[in-house]
């Protein structure tokens, strides 16, 4: 069937809520092919439902409502939530050489691309809350909220939506809400700071100069400068590995023993998470070139140092996402 103008039209419009109801329903699910299908499915039903839309609401809160029952009617059919290998289990010594068990893809919370989901520019203060509430902390502490509350967090202190407007949205009354943003900051509170309470993060010149550094000591394979820039507490994972090691020294034991195949790896920078982040290449000794390993989220505190390396193992899933080849030559590198 040929679309009309208004067909046209309207698909423009609704295209133009994408990248923010992907921000959203990738915070409510912690997943980014999860918040994919949930936008896919909410422009599908918008569709469909567009001549019963009667404009009581604007244009983008009815969206927004579409969107939280999609992710709802999602939430309520997984069999877990999201976490992180630190959410389940206690560290491992670094000279073990098991990584781990494999876990499905679904039991993990995922990366996710800083152009996918935040707006390229705006109020500055309103940015740098958008890049701390899709750190991979911040997101999988999210996934500790029953639905609701949630929602009810992201819209009030992320997407700045007013009590008022929230209850609208969620067919709750105004106390209602405030009664669960309170416990969802009390429960958030356990397990990350909120984004009004985490002190600033370095601007974003200085955190493409910490991943230069970063990048220039581990493509050299330099411990002595890499210890530099990790904190006393780091630590390292390796989604969908289960294992993680935590400390400055066990990080650098484990990249000197089980980790020592990354020597001689080459790197390609990208935004990911709102924090620096790079795909990893090792040398393939078999072929020639480098061949795609991992995709790297450096976690980095308020004062510049790295607090977490998470290195998301499943190339062919990540790297495509990212714009990355699955393969460097040696003239690429």
């Amino acid at each position: 069937m040929t679309q009309t103008l208004a067909d046209e039209d309207l698909a423009s419009t609704l295209d133009a809520y994408r990248s923010e109801l992907t921000g959203y329903c990738y915070r409510l699910l912690g997943g980014a092919s999860d918040a994919d299908d949930a936008v896919q499915e909410t422009m599908l039903r918008a569709w469909r439902a567009y001549d019963r839309f009667e404009g009581r609401s604007s244009l983008r809160s009815w969206l927004y409502r579409i969107a939280t029952n999609v992710c709802f009617d999602q939430l309520g059919s997984a069999a877990h939530r999201r976490e992180r290998p630190m959410g389940l289990g206690a560290a491992q010594p670094p000279e073990l050489e098991r990584f781990g068990d494999v876990l499905p893809e679904e039991r993990w919370v995922e990366p996710v691309p800083d152009d996918a989901v935040l707006p390229r520019s705006g109020d500055p203060a309103q940015m740098a809350v958008g890049h701390e509430s899709i750190r991979l902390a911040f997101v999988a502490a999210l996934q500790h909220l029953p639905p609701r509350q949630r929602a009810v967090l992201v819209l009030r202190e992320v997407l700045r939506w007013s009590a008022a407007e929230v209850s609208d949205l969620l067919d709750m009354s105004v106390a209602a809400v405030n009664s669960a943003l309170q416990r969802a900051r009390a429960t958030l509170g356990e397990k990350a700071p909120t984004p009004e309470t985490t002190a600033p993060l370095p601007g974003e010149a200085w955190r493409d100069a910490l991943l230069e550094r970063y990048l220039d000591a581990f493509e050299r394979y330099d411990m002595d400068e890499l210890v530099k820039l990790l904190r006393e507490d780091a630590l390292l994972n390796m989604p969908p590995y289960s294992m993680w090691v935590q400390g400055r020294s066990n990080v650098v034991t484990w990249m000197l023993g089980p980790g020592a195949e990354c020597r001689g790896s080459r790197c390609i920078p990208v935004r990911a998470n709102g924090s620096p982040a790079f795909g990893q290449y090792r040398p393939d000794l078999a072929h020639g070139g480098y061949y795609a390993w991992g995709l790297t989220v450096l976690e980095v505190d308020a004062e510049g140092l790295v607090r977490g390396i998470t290195a998301f193992l499943d190339t062919e899933a990540w790297f495509p996402r990212f714009g990355l080849p699955l393969r460097l030559d040696d003239d690429a590198a």
